[in-house]
């Protein structure tokens, strides 16, 4: 087995519209290489750092990323019949190209929807503005199945006078009976 450790620029387009690895960021690999009878067995991690904007509220931030890798090459000529090329990728002499694992070890890994904190607020979903900024924004939003009554609020109630019969009077027609 032999250990290796690298620096290497990240390929280009090696994660999502949200967020990624920018191209040519260092991306730190620890690797392990050993011997096994089909081909050479890759082993290791992905060290990197990401830059994407917030899900929630839009703002960019950066995160650390930390991937396991693990990959077997075949000897050239030794790839099984049954295996196609994309399973099992193949020595190019003593060579291999750790781009594809490292994009199908990355990409995945990264955050479907990122935030920039666990406990981001987001963005109001009236006027826009960043719930983070400013803790206690409101709106005073009447739901218009009410904006009707707003009027009699509005007027002090003097102007419509109560039209209900006192509790306890009679009408003329209850003091005949």
């Amino acid at each position: 087995m032999v250990a290796v450790s690298r620096e290497v620029p990240a390929p280009a387009d090696l994660g999502t519209d949200l967020i990624a690895l920018p191209e040519g960021t260092p991306l730190r690999l620890d690797v392990q290489l050993e011997s096994v009878m089909e081909g050479v067995y890759v082993t290791g991690t992905v060290h990197g750092r990401a830059t994407g904007q917030c899900g929630r509220c839009l703002v960019e931030f950066e995160q650390d990323v930390v991937v396991d890798l693990q990959e077997l090459y075949a000897y050239p000529g030794k790839r099984p019949d049954s295996v196609d090329d994309d399973e099992m990728p193949e020595l190019e002499g003593d060579r291999l190209d750790l781009e594809p694992a490292l994009r199908d070890a990355v990409v995945p890994a990264l955050p479907f929807q990122p935030v920039c904190r666990d406990d981001c607020q987001g963005l109001c979903s009236e006027c826009g503005a960043r719930l983070a900024d400013d803790p206690g924004h409101h709106h005073d939003v009447v739901d218009p199945r009410w904006s009707a009554l707003q009027g009699l609020a509005s007027d002090g109630g003097g102007a419509h006078e109560d039209r209900r019969e006192p509790t306890g009077s009679r009408t003329d027609a209850q003091e005949e009976n």
